[in-house]
Protein backbone atom coordinates (compact mmCIF):
# COMPACT_ATOMS: atom_id res chain seq x y z
CA UNK A 1 0.00 0.00 0.00
CA UNK A 2 1.25 3.47 -1.04
CA UNK A 3 2.27 5.62 2.27
CA UNK A 4 0.43 8.80 2.00
CA UNK A 5 0.21 11.92 4.52
CA UNK A 6 1.83 15.44 4.99
CA UNK A 7 4.98 16.81 3.08
CA UNK A 8 4.84 20.08 4.77
CA UNK A 9 2.67 21.82 7.32
CA UNK A 10 2.85 25.66 7.82
CA UNK A 11 0.55 27.99 10.07
CA UNK A 12 -0.40 31.86 10.22
CA UNK A 13 -1.99 33.93 13.02
CA UNK A 14 -2.42 37.75 12.54
CA UNK A 15 0.36 40.43 14.09
CA UNK A 16 -1.96 41.75 17.27
CA UNK A 17 -3.26 39.41 19.97
CA UNK A 18 -4.77 40.55 23.79
CA UNK A 19 -3.39 39.17 27.23
CA UNK A 20 -5.85 37.58 28.99
CA UNK A 21 -4.00 39.60 32.27
CA UNK A 22 -6.08 42.23 30.51
CA UNK A 23 -8.89 40.88 30.33
CA UNK A 24 -9.02 39.50 33.53
CA UNK A 25 -8.63 42.95 34.46
CA UNK A 26 -11.19 45.05 32.59
CA UNK A 27 -13.72 41.98 34.30
CA UNK A 28 -11.69 41.90 38.16
CA UNK A 29 -10.94 38.78 38.01
CA UNK A 30 -7.83 36.55 39.30
CA UNK A 31 -6.04 36.41 36.04
CA UNK A 32 -5.46 32.95 37.26
CA UNK A 33 -8.94 31.98 36.33
CA UNK A 34 -7.57 32.10 32.74
CA UNK A 35 -3.58 30.88 32.85
CA UNK A 36 -4.67 27.99 35.05
CA UNK A 37 -8.06 27.66 34.83
CA UNK A 38 -8.35 26.85 31.23
CA UNK A 39 -4.81 27.26 30.16
CA UNK A 40 -4.71 30.52 28.44
CA UNK A 41 -2.50 33.26 28.17
CA UNK A 42 -3.34 35.45 24.79
CA UNK A 43 -6.16 35.97 22.08
CA UNK A 44 -4.61 36.15 18.49
CA UNK A 45 -7.07 39.28 16.94
CA UNK A 46 -7.05 39.94 13.00
CA UNK A 47 -7.51 43.26 11.73
CA UNK A 48 -10.92 44.39 9.67
CA UNK A 49 -8.92 43.57 6.28
CA UNK A 50 -7.92 40.15 7.48
CA UNK A 51 -9.82 37.38 7.78
CA UNK A 52 -10.13 32.94 6.74
CA UNK A 53 -9.02 34.15 3.22
CA UNK A 54 -5.60 36.52 4.19
CA UNK A 55 -4.43 33.75 6.73
CA UNK A 56 -5.09 30.67 4.79
CA UNK A 57 -2.69 32.27 1.88
CA UNK A 58 -0.31 33.49 4.46
CA UNK A 59 -0.18 29.94 5.61
CA UNK A 60 -0.16 28.28 2.10
CA UNK A 61 2.33 31.00 0.49
CA UNK A 62 5.70 29.41 2.51
CA UNK A 63 4.54 25.74 1.31
CA UNK A 64 4.41 27.26 -2.39
CA UNK A 65 7.65 29.42 -2.19
CA UNK A 66 9.32 26.27 -0.78
CA UNK A 67 7.92 23.34 -2.95
CA UNK A 68 6.03 24.80 -5.64
CA UNK A 69 2.35 24.36 -7.30
CA UNK A 70 3.26 21.27 -9.87
CA UNK A 71 1.36 18.67 -9.29
CA UNK A 72 -1.91 20.45 -6.89
CA UNK A 73 -5.11 19.98 -8.49
CA UNK A 74 -7.32 19.91 -5.10
CA UNK A 75 -7.39 22.74 -2.61
CA UNK A 76 -9.77 21.57 0.31
CA UNK A 77 -10.75 24.29 2.92
CA UNK A 78 -11.86 23.76 6.17
CA UNK A 79 -13.77 26.41 8.12
CA UNK A 80 -16.77 26.81 10.53
CA UNK A 81 -16.27 30.60 10.03
CA UNK A 82 -17.29 30.59 6.39
CA UNK A 83 -17.31 34.29 4.43
CA UNK A 84 -19.95 32.89 1.54
CA UNK A 85 -22.69 30.67 1.92
CA UNK A 86 -21.78 29.72 -1.99
CA UNK A 87 -18.50 30.57 -3.12
CA UNK A 88 -15.55 28.68 -1.29
CA UNK A 89 -13.00 30.79 0.55
CA UNK A 90 -10.45 28.05 -1.15
CA UNK A 91 -11.26 29.77 -5.00
CA UNK A 92 -10.07 33.37 -3.35
CA UNK A 93 -6.86 31.73 -1.53
CA UNK A 94 -5.96 29.69 -5.27
CA UNK A 95 -6.08 33.31 -6.96
CA UNK A 96 -3.74 34.81 -4.51
CA UNK A 97 -1.25 31.87 -4.76
CA UNK A 98 -1.41 31.77 -8.66
CA UNK A 99 -2.45 27.69 -7.96
CA UNK A 100 -3.10 26.10 -11.30
CA UNK A 101 -6.02 26.43 -12.85
CA UNK A 102 -7.27 23.00 -13.66
CA UNK A 103 -8.10 22.57 -9.98
CA UNK A 104 -10.83 21.28 -8.16
CA UNK A 105 -11.56 23.75 -5.15
CA UNK A 106 -14.25 22.77 -2.29
CA UNK A 107 -14.91 24.47 1.27
CA UNK A 108 -16.08 21.87 4.06
CA UNK A 109 -17.58 22.24 7.34
CA UNK A 110 -18.55 20.48 10.40
CA UNK A 111 -17.42 22.62 13.43
CA UNK A 112 -14.01 22.20 14.31
CA UNK A 113 -13.74 18.64 12.88
CA UNK A 114 -14.31 19.85 8.96
CA UNK A 115 -9.89 19.57 8.34
CA UNK A 116 -10.04 16.14 9.81
CA UNK A 117 -11.85 14.25 6.48
CA UNK A 118 -9.93 16.87 4.34
CA UNK A 119 -6.84 15.34 5.36
CA UNK A 120 -8.33 12.08 5.32
CA UNK A 121 -9.97 12.73 1.72
CA UNK A 122 -6.94 14.11 0.74
CA UNK A 123 -4.67 10.85 1.73
CA UNK A 124 -7.13 8.39 0.04
CA UNK A 125 -7.00 10.77 -3.15
CA UNK A 126 -3.09 10.75 -3.79
CA UNK A 127 -3.13 6.57 -2.68
CA UNK A 128 -5.31 6.23 -5.93
CA UNK A 129 -3.10 9.13 -8.31
CA UNK A 130 0.54 9.20 -6.59
CA UNK A 131 1.90 11.95 -8.58
CA UNK A 132 -1.04 14.26 -7.51
CA UNK A 133 -1.00 16.52 -4.48
CA UNK A 134 -3.57 17.92 -2.60
CA UNK A 135 -3.54 21.28 -0.68
CA UNK A 136 -5.68 21.08 2.78
CA UNK A 137 -6.00 24.34 4.47
CA UNK A 138 -8.06 24.91 8.13
CA UNK A 139 -8.69 28.27 8.75
CA UNK A 140 -10.63 29.91 11.51
CA UNK A 141 -11.89 33.27 13.15
CA UNK A 142 -13.22 32.08 16.82
CA UNK A 143 -15.53 35.09 17.96
CA UNK A 144 -17.26 34.83 21.25
CA UNK A 145 -19.74 37.81 22.61
CA UNK A 146 -18.00 40.35 24.53
CA UNK A 147 -18.20 39.08 28.41
CA UNK A 148 -19.69 36.17 27.92
CA UNK A 149 -18.66 32.50 29.41
CA UNK A 150 -16.70 31.72 26.06
CA UNK A 151 -14.91 35.63 25.56
CA UNK A 152 -11.81 33.73 26.88
CA UNK A 153 -11.72 31.11 24.72
CA UNK A 154 -11.18 33.12 21.26
CA UNK A 155 -8.73 33.07 19.00
CA UNK A 156 -7.56 33.35 15.23
CA UNK A 157 -5.17 31.58 12.80
CA UNK A 158 -4.83 28.86 9.86
CA UNK A 159 -2.98 25.97 8.70
CA UNK A 160 -1.92 24.72 5.30
CA UNK A 161 -0.58 21.43 4.71
CA UNK A 162 0.24 19.48 1.41
CA UNK A 163 -0.38 16.25 1.33
CA UNK A 164 1.07 14.01 -0.92
CA UNK A 165 2.21 9.91 -1.40
CA UNK A 166 5.29 8.99 0.47
CA UNK A 167 5.35 11.93 2.71
CA UNK A 168 7.82 13.54 4.02
CA UNK A 169 6.79 14.87 7.35
CA UNK A 170 4.09 12.39 8.30
CA UNK A 171 2.33 9.39 7.22
CA UNK A 172 -1.20 8.95 7.87
CA UNK A 173 -2.48 5.94 9.38
CA UNK A 174 -5.06 3.69 7.16
CA UNK A 175 -7.03 3.29 10.59
CA UNK A 176 -9.29 5.67 12.25
CA UNK A 177 -12.53 5.26 14.69
CA UNK A 178 -15.23 7.85 14.29
CA UNK A 179 -18.62 8.82 16.46
CA UNK A 180 -21.25 10.94 15.73
CA UNK A 181 -24.15 12.13 17.81
CA UNK A 182 -27.16 15.10 16.86
CA UNK A 183 -26.57 17.58 20.09
CA UNK A 184 -26.84 21.14 20.62
CA UNK A 185 -23.36 21.79 22.30
CA UNK A 186 -22.28 24.69 20.25
CA UNK A 187 -23.99 26.19 16.73
CA UNK A 188 -24.40 29.01 14.43
CA UNK A 189 -27.46 30.20 12.79
CA UNK A 190 -27.00 31.88 10.13
CA UNK A 191 -28.27 35.42 11.34
CA UNK A 192 -25.48 35.49 14.02
CA UNK A 193 -21.90 36.64 13.51
CA UNK A 194 -20.76 34.60 17.03
CA UNK A 195 -22.25 31.61 18.39
CA UNK A 196 -24.40 30.20 20.97
CA UNK A 197 -23.31 27.35 23.14
CA UNK A 198 -23.96 25.65 25.94
CA UNK A 199 -20.11 24.77 27.55
CA UNK A 200 -20.25 22.35 30.08
CA UNK A 201 -22.66 20.26 28.09
CA UNK A 202 -19.99 20.28 25.46
CA UNK A 203 -16.85 19.78 27.34
CA UNK A 204 -18.64 16.20 28.37
CA UNK A 205 -19.82 15.59 25.66
CA UNK A 206 -16.00 16.07 23.70
CA UNK A 207 -14.97 13.39 25.96
CA UNK A 208 -17.64 11.10 25.34
CA UNK A 209 -16.69 11.44 21.66
CA UNK A 210 -13.43 10.89 22.18
CA UNK A 211 -13.74 7.60 24.46
CA UNK A 212 -16.13 6.27 21.48
CA UNK A 213 -13.61 7.26 18.70
CA UNK A 214 -11.34 5.64 20.59
CA UNK A 215 -13.35 2.36 20.70
CA UNK A 216 -13.94 2.08 17.14
CA UNK A 217 -10.27 2.86 16.77
CA UNK A 218 -9.30 -0.17 18.84
CA UNK A 219 -12.09 -1.92 16.99
CA UNK A 220 -10.67 -0.80 13.18
CA UNK A 221 -7.28 -2.24 14.30
CA UNK A 222 -5.60 0.71 15.64
CA UNK A 223 -2.18 0.93 17.41
CA UNK A 224 -2.30 0.20 21.02
CA UNK A 225 -2.27 2.86 23.78
CA UNK A 226 1.52 2.76 25.28
CA UNK A 227 2.46 2.68 21.16
CA UNK A 228 2.41 6.41 20.82
CA UNK A 229 4.91 9.03 22.11
CA UNK A 230 2.20 11.85 21.72
CA UNK A 231 -1.11 12.78 21.58
CA UNK A 232 -2.49 15.61 20.03
CA UNK A 233 -5.75 17.62 20.57
CA UNK A 234 -8.50 19.27 19.75
CA UNK A 235 -7.94 22.64 22.19
CA UNK A 236 -11.00 25.18 22.03
CA UNK A 237 -8.46 25.99 25.48
CA UNK A 238 -5.42 23.92 26.63
CA UNK A 239 -7.06 22.74 29.40
CA UNK A 240 -9.71 20.74 27.60
CA UNK A 241 -6.61 18.84 25.84
CA UNK A 242 -5.55 18.25 29.18
CA UNK A 243 -8.85 16.94 30.52
CA UNK A 244 -8.88 14.88 27.17
CA UNK A 245 -5.36 13.40 28.21
CA UNK A 246 -6.57 11.84 31.55
CA UNK A 247 -9.52 10.58 30.29
CA UNK A 248 -8.23 8.72 27.41
CA UNK A 249 -5.50 7.27 29.91
CA UNK A 250 -7.95 6.65 32.68
CA UNK A 251 -9.72 4.56 29.47
CA UNK A 252 -6.44 2.62 29.06
CA UNK A 253 -6.16 1.89 32.55
CA UNK A 254 -2.39 3.64 32.44
CA UNK A 255 -1.03 6.38 34.46
CA UNK A 256 -1.10 9.57 33.46
CA UNK A 257 1.91 10.98 31.41
CA UNK A 258 1.07 14.57 30.91
CA UNK A 259 4.03 15.20 28.89
CA UNK A 260 2.66 13.26 25.84
CA UNK A 261 0.39 15.89 25.23
CA UNK A 262 1.99 19.23 26.88
CA UNK A 263 4.30 20.09 23.84
CA UNK A 264 1.33 19.84 21.30
CA UNK A 265 -0.50 23.02 23.45
CA UNK A 266 2.36 25.63 23.73
CA UNK A 267 0.91 27.03 20.43
CA UNK A 268 -2.48 27.12 21.42
CA UNK A 269 -1.81 28.71 24.76
CA UNK A 270 -0.89 32.32 23.25
CA UNK A 271 -2.70 31.88 19.73
CA UNK A 272 -6.15 30.43 21.13
CA UNK A 273 -8.81 28.73 19.55
CA UNK A 274 -8.95 28.56 15.83
CA UNK A 275 -11.61 26.27 15.29
CA UNK A 276 -11.02 23.66 12.15
CA UNK A 277 -6.96 24.24 12.72
CA UNK A 278 -6.54 23.71 16.03
CA UNK A 279 -5.67 20.15 16.14
CA UNK A 280 -3.06 20.83 13.22
CA UNK A 281 -1.96 23.46 15.39
CA UNK A 282 -1.35 20.88 18.19
CA UNK A 283 0.25 18.81 15.64
CA UNK A 284 2.84 21.48 14.51
CA UNK A 285 3.38 22.48 17.83
CA UNK A 286 3.86 18.89 19.02
CA UNK A 287 6.70 18.81 16.13
CA UNK A 288 8.49 21.68 16.92
CA UNK A 289 8.66 21.93 20.54
CA UNK A 290 9.33 18.65 21.66
CA UNK A 291 13.27 17.77 22.26
CA UNK A 292 14.86 15.48 20.74
CA UNK A 293 14.34 13.44 17.41
CA UNK A 294 10.86 11.87 16.78
CA UNK A 295 11.73 10.19 13.79
CA UNK A 296 9.52 6.67 13.62
CA UNK A 297 7.32 8.28 16.59
CA UNK A 298 3.85 7.52 16.64
CA UNK A 299 1.22 10.37 17.56
CA UNK A 300 -2.48 9.87 18.69
CA UNK A 301 -4.81 12.63 17.23
CA UNK A 302 -8.67 13.10 18.51
CA UNK A 303 -10.42 15.94 16.68
CA UNK A 304 -13.82 16.84 17.54
CA UNK A 305 -16.52 19.65 16.01
CA UNK A 306 -19.53 20.29 18.00
CA UNK A 307 -22.65 19.28 16.70
CA UNK A 308 -21.01 16.46 17.08
CA UNK A 309 -18.75 14.31 15.44
CA UNK A 310 -14.97 12.67 16.72
CA UNK A 311 -12.12 10.59 14.94
CA UNK A 312 -9.32 9.30 16.38
CA UNK A 313 -6.37 8.51 14.17
CA UNK A 314 -2.69 8.30 14.27
CA UNK A 315 0.35 9.75 12.50
CA UNK A 316 4.29 8.45 11.70
CA UNK A 317 6.64 10.80 12.01
CA UNK A 318 8.94 10.21 8.83
CA UNK A 319 12.59 10.33 8.53
CA UNK A 320 14.23 13.54 8.28
CA UNK A 321 10.94 15.55 8.86
CA UNK A 322 12.79 18.37 10.34
CA UNK A 323 14.29 19.46 7.12
CA UNK A 324 10.17 20.12 5.75
CA UNK A 325 9.20 22.02 8.62
CA UNK A 326 9.18 25.85 9.21
CA UNK A 327 9.77 26.18 12.89
CA UNK A 328 11.59 29.57 12.62
CA UNK A 329 9.04 31.04 10.80
CA UNK A 330 6.99 30.07 13.27
CA UNK A 331 8.37 31.40 16.02
CA UNK A 332 9.33 34.48 14.36
CA UNK A 333 5.73 35.15 14.25
CA UNK A 334 4.60 34.60 17.60
CA UNK A 335 7.82 36.55 18.81
CA UNK A 336 6.91 39.55 16.59
CA UNK A 337 3.35 40.08 17.52
CA UNK A 338 2.29 43.03 19.67
CA UNK A 339 -0.63 43.26 22.16
CA UNK A 340 -3.52 45.69 22.29
CA UNK A 341 -5.12 47.09 25.31
CA UNK A 342 -9.07 46.34 26.19
CA UNK A 343 -10.53 49.09 24.23
CA UNK A 344 -8.53 48.52 21.25
CA UNK A 345 -9.13 44.81 21.09
CA UNK A 346 -13.06 45.74 21.36
CA UNK A 347 -12.47 47.89 18.37
CA UNK A 348 -11.38 45.09 16.30
CA UNK A 349 -13.60 42.81 17.97
CA UNK A 350 -16.42 45.31 16.20
CA UNK A 351 -15.27 44.35 12.61
CA UNK A 352 -17.49 45.73 10.20
CA UNK A 353 -20.64 44.51 8.65
CA UNK A 354 -21.35 44.69 5.36
CA UNK A 355 -24.13 43.62 4.18
CA UNK A 356 -26.50 46.70 1.77
CA UNK A 357 -24.34 46.44 -1.14
CA UNK A 358 -22.43 49.98 -0.64
CA UNK A 359 -18.90 50.38 -0.81
CA UNK A 360 -16.47 49.79 2.13
CA UNK A 361 -12.59 50.25 1.94
CA UNK A 362 -10.95 48.83 4.46
CA UNK A 363 -8.22 50.23 6.70
CA UNK A 364 -4.75 49.13 6.02
CA UNK A 365 -4.16 47.53 9.02
CA UNK A 366 -2.34 43.57 7.94
CA UNK A 367 1.50 43.05 8.03
CA UNK A 368 1.14 39.86 6.14
CA UNK A 369 1.30 39.80 2.32
CA UNK A 370 -2.54 39.46 1.45
CA UNK A 371 -5.13 41.51 2.92
CA UNK A 372 -9.08 42.17 2.19
CA UNK A 373 -8.74 45.34 0.64
CA UNK A 374 -12.34 46.76 0.71
CA UNK A 375 -16.25 45.02 0.12
CA UNK A 376 -17.50 46.54 -3.16
CA UNK A 377 -21.17 46.06 -3.55
CA UNK A 378 -21.17 42.25 -1.72
CA UNK A 379 -18.00 41.69 -3.35
CA UNK A 380 -14.68 40.51 -1.49
CA UNK A 381 -11.85 42.32 -3.19
CA UNK A 382 -8.47 40.48 -2.36
CA UNK A 383 -4.89 41.97 -2.88
CA UNK A 384 -1.40 40.72 -3.25
CA UNK A 385 0.63 43.62 -0.83
CA UNK A 386 3.56 42.30 -2.54
CA UNK A 387 2.26 42.88 -6.63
Amino acid sequence: MIATGISAISFYTPHRYIGLETLAEHHGIDPEKFSKGIGQEKIAMPGHDEDIVTMAAEAAKPIIDRYGADGIDTVLFATETGIDQSKSAGIYVHQLLGLPANCRNVELKQACYSATPALQMACSYVARKPDRKVLVIASDVARYDLDSSGEATQGAGAVAMLVTANPTVLEIGANSGVFTEDIMDFWRPNDRRTPLFDGKYSTLRYLNAMTEAWKDYQANGGHAYDTFSHFCYHLPFSRMGEKAHGRLAKANKTPIDMDKALSGMAYNRVVGNSYTASIYLSLMSTLENTEGDLTGNMIGLFSYGSGATGEFFDAKVVEGYADHLFTKRHQDILSERVSVSYDEYVALWNAPNVVDGTSEPLAEEARGRYRLARIDENKRIYIDQHA
